[in-house]
């Protein structure tokens, strides 16, 4: 199954409805009239629904909802939070939904619902980027100058308005936690604080690893493709409609879509493409406050370049960081549990607005990082990662066959004495003769030889050295386990886990030797926090385990 940058949605279906008649009581906002649930059901409750357009420096129109509170009086000023995106389209977030009229995008709801932002004394900001929604222009491969441009004049134009302090902070989670982390990268004045939920922090690597393509080089220009050229509901205002229609002057054109394609097929990632889109390198000296959250296992937007990022922004940094994968603060199962496993999430969230948007102080100290290690358990950080060693253990050669398939041989370590966290990401290098492709998987092994697999990366062979960096970790081993390391062709994998496009040599690849770089951790000197595990933990271990070939152990942990 293929990879999708969207909220964790697998696939896209096209419902029917678009066309159905409008009720009489859908009122449109324009930007002079305000409508409220009363006279449009799809207007939370509480709120009052404008919409506007403003231009970018390059020429395009910007379309923006806003939602305000219903009883804010005429000359009153709100702080303001601003989500940038391409899932704001008022037929629906990634398909037509079949709604029966128009209505502000239902994307972050949970924010008014359960965050209470209208009753806190705050003001949504949606804006389309170009190429969505009410928009005009061509969508590109996202984190780019288009985007960067998007954003800057969304900043703008919402610091202006006349129901805005000047105060603004940005809110996303997937794609429009890439915009979030964009705009901190745009060290825009307006900009007080930035919330971003499991975003990419280097775009290119979420693409490609080692010169390896992704599925996602194919999914995510067509799913946005999909999403630019959806239509739009009938009763839209006209000059929605005129920049959202496919044929229109204003709106896209036929050429965006092989544009928007092409611009994902670089395979240089030296390339200025790929080096304007790597959020983690333009992160330097950046100092707005600055709160993510980030799942390690990850299997849409991958732990790759957070630590990056993290360490070359300057300013506060607060963070939810766990074993969960394409989920946002607050979301629950089916059956009620919390997808982070832990409580309190908008209440932190508006903790920190408050602070950085309107001035308050915190009643609440909460920890800068908060962690959920494989164990379930959740500890509070200064900052992370945190280790107190690092060392380098040295791997033996062998040999594979480059065939795609499931080609590799395995070596372990002794079995730890301790509990022993791997932490930061792991670094793997290894001398080779033979071309072709590596995959390197790192593996938990109990003291039966089952496995879970914690850790992969792939790769193009280099000439002589190859080196891989793998995701960002925190992952404990428990007394009596060992760490295994799989040195092999690129397997397929269980889906949304393992997603790369190799093309194969069918060559015997020799490793004449390596290395493993290692952050390591004693889990006993953590400072335990209320929390449950991720529900996504548990699904996780049932597809990922295995029993590697076992072997005496040819290694020991620093």
């Amino acid at each position: 199954m293929k990879r999708l940058l969207i909220a964790g949605v697998l696939s896209l279906v096209l419902l029917a409805g678009c066309g159905a008649a409008p009720t009489p009581t859908a009122a449109v906002a324009t930007d002079t009239r305000s409508v409220t649930h009363a006279e449009n059901d799809r207007v939370p409750e509480g709120a009052r629904w404008t919409q506007h357009y403003f231009p970018t420096s390059d020429g395009v129109e910007l379309h923006a909802d806003v939602l305000l509170p219903e009883d804010l009086p005429p000359d009153a000023k709100v702080p303001l939070v601003l989500s940038a995106g391409t899932y704001f389209g008022h037929s629906g977030q990634l398909s037509v939904e079949g709604f029966a009229h128009t209505g502000p995008s239902a994307r972050f709801d949970d924010l008014i619902t359960e965050g209470r932002l209208l009753e806190r004394g705050y003001g949504l900001v949606m804006v389309d980027l170009r190429g969505f929604g009410g928009s005009t222009g061509c969508t590109e491969a996202i984190g780019g100058k288009a985007d960067q441009t998007d954003v800057r004049a969304a900043l703008d134009w919402a610091a202006a308005q006349p129901f805005s302090t000047g105060s603004v902070g940005m809110y996303g989670k997937s794609m429009d936690g890439i915009t979030a982390l964009v705009g901190n990268n745009l060290d825009h004045p307006a900009l007080k604080a930035v919330i971003a939920q499991e975003p990419i922090w280097d775009i290119q690597r979420n693409m490609r690893s080692g010169g390896v393509p992704r599925s996602t080089t194919v999914s995510v220009p067509s799913i946005y493709n999909q999403l630019a050229t959806q239509p739009q509901m009938p009763d839209d205002d006209p000059r929605y409609l005129a920049n959202a229609a496919w044929d229109s002057p204003a709106g896209p054109h036929p050429e965006c879509t092989i544009l928007n394609t092409a611009s994902y097929m670089d395979p240089n990632p030296e390339s200025e493409t790929w080096r304007i889109r790597n959020l983690a390198e333009h992160a330097k000296g950046t100092d707005t406050p600055l709160f993510v959250t980030q799942g390690f296992l990850e299997w849409n937007t991958d732990a790759e370049g957070m630590q990056e990022f993290l360490a070359n922004h300057q300013g506060p940094q607060r963070a939810w960081l766990g074993q969960w994968d394409h989920k946002r603060g607050g979301e629950r199962t089916a059956d009620g549990r919390l997808e982070l496993g832990r409580e309190g999430w908008f209440d932190e969230v508006f903790s920190f607005y408050d602070q950085y948007l309107k001035g308050v102080a915190p009643t609440t100290a909460y920890p800068n990082v908060l962690v959920e290690d494989s164990t379930g358990a959740w500890r509070a950080e200064k900052s992370w990662p945190r280790a107190d060693r690092t060392g380098s253990v040295p791997l033996k050669g062998g040999s594979y066959t480059d065939d795609g398939a499931t080609s590799s041989y395995v070596q372990r370590s002794e079995p730890v004495a301790r509990p022993t966290r791997l932490t930061s990401f792991p670094r793997v290098s290894l001398t080779t003769r033979g071309t072709g492709n590596v995959m390197v998987r790192l593996h938990d092994v109990a003291p039966d030889g089952k496995a879970v697999m914690i850790n992969q990366q792939v790769s193009l062979l280099q000439p002589g050295e190859t080196t891989l960096a793998l995701r960002s970790t925190d992952w404990t081993l428990p007394a009596g386990h060992a760490l295994a390391v799989e040195i092999g062709t690129v397997q397929p994998g269980a889906p949304m886990i393992n997603d790369w496009l190799p093309t194969v040599s069918n060559q015997r690849v020799t490793v004449l030797g390596g290395r493993l770089d290692l952050a390591l951790d004693d889990p006993s000197r953590d400072t335990a926090q209320p929390g449950t595990p991720a529900p996504w933990m548990e699904l996780y271990r049932l597809t990922q385990t295995s029993t590697p070939a076992a072997g005496a152990p040819t290694f020991r942990l620093p």
